[in-house]
């Protein structure tokens, strides 16, 4: 579909690398410019050489998108960066695994913060833009652990069945301006973070998996690509599965 997004801008949080950074240079290969937010300022400059190698124009923020000035000064230097925003991709998130009886407060608030609040704060600040714009597109990055939870990631599963049901109240609220919102739920996907979990875990989690292999970052750029294209302009509210058939 290259050409797709001629025209457009998108914003794409956690966008330094992993599966945000696959987005970016997924939406930037069919025509969009794209606007990079991540705590990691100095790895958003290779997202931006590689969306700019795909000759469209790019801007870095560096910010914690739990902070809602933050999130305001994105918004609108992305606006003033690169002139307007028609695609704002929620992708920002970290996790703090542990068992229930030993999570700390501290953790619970700090994945809540990142993966639901943060989600919140830029749906908010990008739709008001989005509405005198008169469209726009949001897509949310979620997690089948939303779906199903998951053991020892009592926080993770609820910031992302958070981020599900946010996901469907504001294309409620959203739809009659124009604005579609979505999500995509990713299953086992190999990033930085995933790599990090013990391999006795990881065998059993592609036993479960009928795809018979782990999903790649490219897998969760595509679907995102379509959710922000005209191909899906009917949807709107819908979470995408992409686990390989792992929650059906």
């Amino acid at each position: 579909m290259v050409g797709v997004l001629d025209g457009k801008v998108a914003l794409v949080t956690g966008a330094a690398r992993g599966i945000g950074r696959a987005i970016a240079e997924k939406l930037a290969a069919n025509g969009a410019d794209v606007a990079l937010c991540d705590l990691q300022a100095d790895w958003l400059k290779d997202t931006a050489s590689a969306v700019e190698s795909r000759g469209r124009k790019a801007a870095c923020f560096a910010a914690d998108v739990s902070q809602a000035a933050a999130v305001d000064t994105v918004v609108s230097g992305t606006n003033n960066a690169l002139g307007r925003l028609d695609i704002l991709v929620n992708n920002a998130g970290i996790t703090r695994d542990t068992f229930l009886l030993r999570m700390s407060e501290q953790d619970w608030d700090a994945v809540i913060d990142i993966n639901l609040k943060g989600t919140f704060l830029f749906t908010k600040a990008a739709s008001k833009l989005m509405i005198r714009q008169k469209n726009g597109v949001i897509v949310n990055i979620a997690s089948i652990i939303g779906l199903i939870g998951n053991a020892g990631q009592s926080n993770y599963a609820a910031s992302k069945a958070g981020v599900i049901a946010l996901t469907k109240s504001a294309a409620k609220e959203l739809a009659s301006r124009n604005i579609r919102v979505n999500a995509v739920a990713p299953g086992f996907i190999e990033t930085k973070m995933t790599e990090a979990l013990p391999e006795e875990i990881r065998r059993k989690m592609l036993e479960a998996i009928p795809a018979g292999r782990f999903g790649r970052p490219e897998d969760v750029a595509e679907a995102v690509l379509f959710l922000s294209s005209d191909a899906s302009s009917y949807m709107t509210g819908q979470v995408l599965n992409v686990s390989g058939g792992m929650v059906m």
